[in-house]
C-alpha cells in the first residue's frame, strides 16, 4: 500500500485554476496534491539579442521555491547571490518542454517568460510546473491573439509531465515526497498531447533498473499524462 493509500496508477488530486494573477497575461495555480505552484506568463516585445533578425520568437521559464514551501525555511537564492544547479536545471527543463509545442516562427519576434513559483512542495514540483505552465502559456497566447499580435496555430499541442518510480518494489505514478524520498527508481516524463516524448529523466537510487522496469514506468506515465492533458483541455475549454 502506498503511503497516500492511492492505487499504483492513481494521480494525486490535480487542479488547474486559471486567471489567478490580475497583472499577468496568462496565469495558473496548479495543484498536484499538496504540491502547489503559481505559474505566470509575461509577454514582451523584446527578444534575446542572439535572436534579433531571426524572424522567430522565444519561450523561456524561471523557477523558484518560496522560503517556506518546505518543512524548514530555505534562504532565498537572491539572498545567496546565485541560483542553485537544481533551479537552473528545472527552469531549463520547463522552457524546453514549452518550446516543444510552440511554432516559434509563427510567434514572430516576441518573447514569453513563464515564472513558476513553488508555494508548497510535496514532491513533483517540476512536473506540476510544466503542466501548469502550459495553461499559463495558452492564455498568454490567447491574450496576444485577441490583440492581433499573433495569428492562429502558434500553440501546436499540449505538454504535461508526471513522475513515476519504483516504491517498495512496485512501479507507481505521481510520487509525493514520502515516496520520492524512499523510491528505488525515480523518473520524470514530459510528453505532448499526441504522445510524443519531450524528455525522460530516470535515475536508480540503489540497484540499477531494467529495461522492463523503464517500460512499465513509461506506460504508467502515458496513462497519467493522458489524464493531465484531459484536465488541461477542461481548464481552457
Amino acid at each position: 500500500m502506498r503511503p497516500s493509500k492511492r492505487e499504483p496508477d492513481e494521480l494525486r488530486p490535480v487542479s488547474l485554476e486559471r486567471g489567478v494573477s490580475r497583472h499577468a497575461e496568462g496565469s495558473c495555480l496548479v495543484r498536484f496534491g499538496d504540491t502547489h505552484v503559481l505559474c505566470t506568463a509575461t509577454v514582451a516585445e523584446q527578444i534575446p539579442g542572439w535572436l534579433r533578425g531571426a524572424g522567430r520568437g522565444w519561450v523561456t521559464a524561471e523557477y523558484g521555491m518560496l522560503p517556506r514551501s518546505t518543512n524548514e525555511r530555505m534562504r532565498r537564492e537572491a539572498a545567496q547571490g546565485r541560483q542553485g544547479g537544481r533551479t537552473l536545471e528545472i527552469q531549463r527543463l520547463i522552457g524546453r518542454s514549452l518550446r516543444a509545442v510552440v511554432d516559434l516562427k509563427a510567434m514572430g519576434e516576441k518573447q514569453i517568460t513563464v515564472d513558476c513559483d513553488v508555494i508548497q512542495a510535496d514532491g513533483g514540483t517540476r512536473t506540476a510546473s510544466i503542466t501548469g505552465a502550459w495553461v499559463a502559456l495558452h492564455d498568454a497566447l490567447a491574450w496576444m491573439r485577441m490583440r492581433n499580435m499573433i495569428g492562429d496555430g502558434v500553440l501546436v499541442d499540449h505538454v504535461a509531465a508526471v513522475s513515476c518510480g519504483v516504491h517498495g518494489g512496485v512501479p507507481v505514478l505521481d510520487l509525493d515526497y514520502a515516496e520520492d524520498s524512499e523510491a528505488g527508481t525515480d523518473a520524470n516524463f514530459v510528453m505532448t498531447g499526441k504522445g510524443g516524448l519531450v524528455e525522460v529523466q530516470a535515475t536508480a537510487e540503489g540497484a540499477p533498473f531494467s529495461d522492463e522496469d523503464l517500460h512499465r514506468l513509461m506506460e504508467l506515465a502515458k496513462q497519467g499524462i493522458r489524464r493531465l492533458v484531459d484536465l488541461q483541455k477542461m481548464a481552457v475549454g
